[in-house]
């Protein structure tokens, strides 16, 4: 069904739908995904998915911050009221720093590593890095703390670049779930240990602010790679380090 924003001025916002100043009427079925002139249409215009390292169709900041005003049109508010004036700006720099995930390369931050560890043999660990993302399906944060391990060989790596790894990952759209196991193989590829741990404990806003609105539910996922898989102590050593 159209839906019908209310008649105050909306001069600028009119000319940019081309709408009447009078009752802008959005109709959000008529927007056709394969129109060139639709904001975000390169990115729908394929049936094939495009991986977030070959997508390069990118909308310019004019057109996200012309989304922006559309939104929120769209959610009944005036984007020409002072209050809002500077909001689609703001909207596009929040952006900038929620998803730089997608600009980083974590291969790069782990790519130096050190061999001199005096015949250090046991697990590396970090409790308690901080994981700020947002959830894909709406786009709400989910916030919680990531705990990472990894058993070296001959070589292990700054322990900044680990935490920098989980900031990568969460500085991009995310399922929990996927974001794990992408920390995981991060790890895995650059690194090559004996095996890797990884928990995320967080809590997402799409479930305590909309929805069914159950407030201090966290959702715990955890992966484990070789040793961490195969030896049950070593697990359970892991675990108990991550809850301390």
């Amino acid at each position: 069904m159209p839906r019908v924003i209310p008649e105050p001025s909306f001069r600028r916002y009119s000319a940019l739908l081309g709408a009447p100043s009078r009752g802008i009427e959005l109709n959000m079925d008529s927007l056709d995904p394969v129109n060139p002139d639709n904001l975000g249409a390169n990115l729908l215009n394929s049936s094939k998915p495009k991986s977030i390292t070959t997508f390069t169709n990118r909308p310019s900041r004019e057109d996200a911050m012309a989304a922006v005003r559309t939104l929120l049109a769209w959610a009944g508010d005036n984007p020409d009221r002072e209050g809002l004036l500077d909001t689609p700006k703001r909207v596009v720099e929040a952006y900038d720093e929620w998803f730089q995930g997608y600009a980083a390369d974590p291969a790069k931050e782990l790519s130096r590593t050190f061999e001199d560890v005096q015949g250090y043999d046991d697990m590396v660990m970090l409790r308690e890095i901080d994981v700020e993302s947002h959830c894909e399906h709406h786009m709400a944060p989910f916030l919680g703390k990531a705990y990472v391990a990894y058993m070296p060989t001959e070589k292990v790596v700054g322990i900044s670049k680990l935490a920098r790894v989980v900031e990568i990952f969460a500085k991009r759209l995310q399922t929990q779930e996927t974001m794990t196991k992408q920390i995981v193989d991060a790890i895995e590829t650059s690194l090559a240990p004996l095996g890797v741990a990884v928990m995320i404990d967080a809590e997402h806003q799409c479930m305590t602010t909309r929805g069914v609105h159950h407030k201090h539910v966290s959702t715990i996922t955890t992966r484990f790679t070789g040793v961490f898989k195969t030896d049950q102590a070593l697990q359970d050593r892991f675990m108990r380090l991550a809850q301390k």
